[in-house]
């Protein structure tokens, strides 16, 4: 017994110490492989367009985005946590501060990549861009009303997140130069938004898959099948969102970044619920949009934005509304820069004044 005793002892020793070496590693790796960081974007903004005497100001000093981020990677997990520090609390827009990206990602194999948690949902190759990478003063378009930013069917403002699980990877890496030609990947979401459970039985399925035929060059498609679910006036009301966005995407020295996208749901706000609890419908089910965007370097700090940009929100071209925007962005350094950025929009939309003129100038700095 004694003899059996001294075993069990040395082995728990043996395990203790193994456990507080593996202790020590864990608490370096991140420590050294943790990074925060966070930026900002501030921007002056003008228009000219005849509001028929609603008293509004043609323009207006804003604060973009604040935010703060933490980075890192332990073993073979990497993580992400970022907050969205402006904007108000309590809007019905839920646009103030709140967590955007709450995740971690399972990356031992290039070939196959497991991510749980908050964030960007994997649909066009536009929404999971930077803010600082997209060249111009917001999204486009057809990335803000139908890749669930500021989604069409009512949805509180996403910024393009969802809650959910990914699966995505990189296959036949090329024997010239190491890119791989073929990405894919395939997420299940709440359907609901950034920071809200889901509240109805389906489940949002999302993939996308892409060839690279030369490096730096991405030729995809992507799907979208889901349900969008909102209380209006205490009944809950649930809208499809099927969606297929197709586009192209060269991102070197030269920009060049173009898609497609169409979708087939209602809004919330088409349907109307009255006293008696009968529900009605209006509107039209199908929206789409798409954009052009090319960008030459001037300089190695200077780069030059054209952009066409086209939303239909009832899929004709009487809710076609169209911007031609030019934008110069100019880096000081690395972390500090600064852009400029005219546009015409022409809204078949709006009642009144449908051609105007828009400008804007934007400072970037992160930490």
């Amino acid at each position: 017994m004694k003899k059996v005793f001294l075993f069990i002892a040395g082995a728990w020793m043996a395990w203790a110490n193994h456990a507080e070496g593996n202790k020590g590693k864990w608490w370096q790796d991140i420590k050294q492989n943790t990074t925060f960081g966070g930026y900002v974007i501030g921007k002056a903004a003008f228009n000219d367009q005849d509001l028929d005497n609603k008293n509004e100001s043609h323009s207006t000093f804003d604060i973009r985005l604040i935010r703060a981020y933490v980075n890192g990677k332990v073993w073979d997990f990497k993580y992400g946590l970022q907050m969205e520090m402006n904007g108000v609390s309590g809007s019905s827009a839920e646009k103030g501060p709140r967590v955007l990206d709450a995740w971690a990602e399972w990356e031992k194999y290039s070939f196959v990549k497991v991510k749980f948690g908050q964030f960007k949902r994997g649909f066009t190759f536009e929404n999971p861009m930077n803010p600082w990478d997209i060249g111009f003063g917001a999204y486009s378009q057809a990335t803000t009303m139908l890749a669930g930013m500021n989604d069409r069917v009512g949805e509180h403002s996403c910024n393009g997140r969802d809650l959910g699980l990914q699966v995505q990877g990189d296959l036949f890496k090329s024997p010239d130069d190491g890119h791989n030609w073929l990405h894919y990947q395939l997420g299940v979401y709440n359907g609901q938004g950034v920071n809200h459970a889901d509240r109805n039985d389906n489940k949002d399925l999302i993939g996308g898959l892409w060839l690279s035929p030369i490096k730096d060059l991405c030729i995809g498609a992507f799907g979208w099948a889901g349900e969008y679910s909102k209380d209006v006036n205490g009944r809950k009301i649930t809208v499809d969102r099927n969606r297929m966005a197709f586009g192209v995407k060269y991102e070197s020295r030269w920009t060049v970044r173009g898609e497609y996208v169409t979708s087939q749901g209602h809004k919330i706000s088409d349907y109307h619920v009255a006293d008696d609890g009968t529900t009605s419908v209006s509107g039209k089910d199908k929206a789409d949009g798409w954009y052009a965007t090319v960008g030459a370097p001037v300089t190695s700090r200077c780069k030059i934005y054209g952009k066409w940009d086209v939303y239909r929100d009832r899929k004709d071209n009487a809710s076609r509304k169209s911007i031609y925007n030019v934008a110069v962005n100019y880096y000081f350094y690395k972390n500090l820069k600064i852009q400029a950025l005219y546009g015409f929009v022409e809204d078949k939309t709006y009642v009144g004044d449908q051609h105007y003129n828009t400008g804007e100038i934007q400072l970037y700095w992160r930490f």
